[in-house]
């Protein structure tokens, strides 16, 4: 999990509890798998009885770092920040120990909070001199941007940006006895940036840390799926869905990730690493990941959930797994099948089998072409197999009162939407 560490790190690790943070950008009120590995450093931290410190950024979140990033973002009013820094904070609460009295109990802050009055007058005179210029403009983030032809170029505001996070570091430092940052690869400029504010200014030593940034094994950008970011809040991205892009990473992704975002020990990963290469089809290592990962962020019952949801599409599971799934899942489950809509009016007075699924909703081109299912057992209505194709059906017979599942075979499934 270590890219870079600024000489003198491990020893101080080893000298002293010390007190180290990660900043988290507050733009959304919940965090994405893409923060999950800072978290998990800040987890690993606090395990190794180190004190971890979460640092929102109010402040920041209300310019955006312009580290890696083609453009600048849009601006966040202060209602807002709060908002999302409390979501945050209840997320990582799944991970950290904020609430018990052990010394090293983590702490969130909010840079807002020491910077709203702070003056621009004070900040430059205070904190701009001992900075140059030249120091600014080498750092790797700052050149990458200039360098960009087709970019519109760089406001001060992105430009200042690493001051501002190297005034954080100083705070911390002097208020929290925060001696070292840690965050991922393209975050090294700005954290050392603080480090040399710490010690012009205050004549003090503070360390740097950072993790590799994760991508997947094809190059691609790690945590994104055709829908966007993959959240660890269920009302961005369900349990299920969560569960399913943990299952359905490659092997070779496989084997790095359950090193980053699960506890397991070595030699247990090492077993399971050598059970995929014996027996990649079981998907030993992708199994077990997604179920570690989704109990972390979720819980058991949501993981036993998403497996019995899986089994529905996949296996052989009865009607009565299919009555338990909650709405959201079950369209999860059965997004790109295709999709019928029929009047509740309609089906309210009762509708044979054999007119819905030809008539109201063409899933089959003829009755001939379905009597002879129906006859071969080949037709399940709910999971449960139709044997009758004159079998009434109403509203009695809906999931969540709205659907009706229809399966064609063992892999052909439709959805039938009242509406």
């Amino acid at each position: 999990m270590i890219a870079d560490m600024m000489p003198g790190t491990e020893e101080q690790l080893q000298k002293e509890m010390t007190s180290a943070y990660v900043g988290i950008d507050p733009t959304a009120d919940s965090l994405h798998i893409g923060h999950l590995v800072s978290v998990m450093m800040l987890k690993h931290l606090q395990r190794a009885g180190h004190r971890p410190i979460a640092l929102v950024g109010g402040a920041t979140g209300m310019i955006g770092d312009p580290s890696m990033k083609s453009a600048e973002r849009n601006l966040l009013d202060e209602a807002t920040l709060r908002h999302n820094q409390d979501c945050i904070k209840k997320q990582l609460s799944k991970f950290l120990d904020f609430d018990s009295d052990a010394p090293n109990a983590a702490k969130l802050v909010n840079n807002y909070d020491w910077m709203k009055d702070y003056s621009f007058l004070n900040f430059i005179r205070d904190i701009g001199k001992h900075i140059t210029v030249n120091y600014m403009m080498a750092k790797e983030s700052v050149k990458k941007r200039l360098s960009r032809e087709s970019s519109v170029g760089m406001s001060f505001t992105e430009f200042s940006y690493q001051l501002l996070q190297g005034y954080d570091f100083m705070y911390l430092y002097e208020h929290e006895g925060c001696r070292l940052q840690m965050g991922g690869t393209d975050q090294w400029g700005n954290i050392t940036t603080g480090t040399e504010l710490i010690r012009r200014k205050l004549g003090g030593e503070a360390f740097a840390l950072t993790c590799p940034l994760i991508t997947k094994a094809d190059g691609g950008k790690f945590g994104k799926t055709e829908s966007g970011n993959v959240w660890l809040d269920r009302r961005y991205t369900s349990p299920y869905k969560f569960y399913q892009f943990w299952l359905n990473v490659s092997d070779a992704d496989a084997a790095k990730y359950i090193k980053i975002f699960t506890d397991l020990p070595k030699d247990e990963i090492d077993a399971l690493i050598k059970e995929q290469e014996e027996a990649p089809h079981l998907r030993p290592l992708q199994k077990r990941l997604a179920k570690e990962v989704t109990i972390m962020v979720h819980s058991q019952e949501d993981y036993e959930a998403a497996v019995e949801a899986s089994s529905i599409l996949f296996g052989n599971s009865t009607s009565e797994a299919l009555k338990h799934l909650d709405e959201q899942t079950l369209l999860d489950v059965f997004n790109g099948v295709p999709q019928f809509e029929v009047s509740r009016e309609e089906l309210s007075a009762g509708v044979k089998a054999i007119e819905l699924f030809t008539e109201k909703a063409a899933i089959f081109p003829s009755k001939g072409e379905m009597r002879k299912l129906v006859q071969s057992g080949g037709i399940s209505v709910n999971k449960e197999k139709l044997t009758d194709q004159d079998l009434v059906i109403d509203c009695t017979s809906l999931l969540d009162e709205k659907y009706l599942l229809v399966q064609r075979g063992k892999k052909n499934y439709y959805l039938l939407i009242v509406k």
